[in-house]
């Protein structure tokens, strides 16, 4: 499996959806509880960041991973961004580079595979939950969808719930496409629509 492929096609599935956010979308909610549209497009810009700094070396200080400034072009931010860690991990040892991951802990660190695999499945996920909450499509490549369960299946169950990286697991039909058993792995609900302002 190439992983930097693989997450180049899910940063520009997550920038089609952002390029579809108009101004007024920006305070809408999301499927994720703490965050409106704005809130989660500054939260991917971040994660940008805070994954190409890892991958030069310099991801250990948390304020990396948390100073996204959207300013006046959401969409132009977060493709410079997207371009910004894209460029990071194209760099050739970087599968084999050790990331700092410090949103998981003071310390914690993976090789830059797992890493990008982490940062693939963000990406592929928070895609829909922009693409959900501003009525947009989200049509991830059989492939891209593929990468990101075997990812998602590896996440564990403790330390999941409010507050945490990730809810807990939703149960889904056996027959349940590809797609929604990767939401429903992550805690999303596949059928949230949402709510009144």
């Amino acid at each position: 499996m190439d992983i930097r492929r693989l997450d180049r096609q899910a940063l520009l599935l997550t920038g089609e959806v952002v390029s579809r956010v108009k101004a007024d979308h920006l305070r809408l909610a999301t499927p994720c509880a703490d965050w409106t549209v704005y809130g989660l497009l500054r939260h991917l810009v971040s994660q940008n960041e805070g994954f190409a700094a890892s991958a030069r070396g310099v991801g250990e200080p948390w304020a990396v991973w948390r100073d996204g400034d959207l300013g006046d072009d959401p969409a132009g931010t977060y493709e410079a961004s997207a371009d910004e860690v894209a460029a990071a991990f194209a760099e050739d040892d970087v599968p084999e580079r050790r990331f700092a991951l410090p949103e998981v802990g003071k310390g914690f660190g993976v090789p830059g595979r797992i890493a990008i695999g982490f940062h693939l499945l963000d990406y592929v996920v928070h895609a829909w939950d922009v693409a959900v909450a501003i009525g947009a499509p989200w049509e991830p490549a059989a492939e891209l969808t593929t990468a990101a369960l075997r990812v998602a299946a590896q996440v564990p169950d403790e330390g999941r719930g409010a507050g945490a990286a990730f809810r807990r697991r939703i149960a889904v039909p056996d027959d349940a496409s590809p797609d929604h058993r990767l939401l429903a792995l992550l805690g999303r609900d596949p059928s949230w629509t949402p709510g009144p302002c």
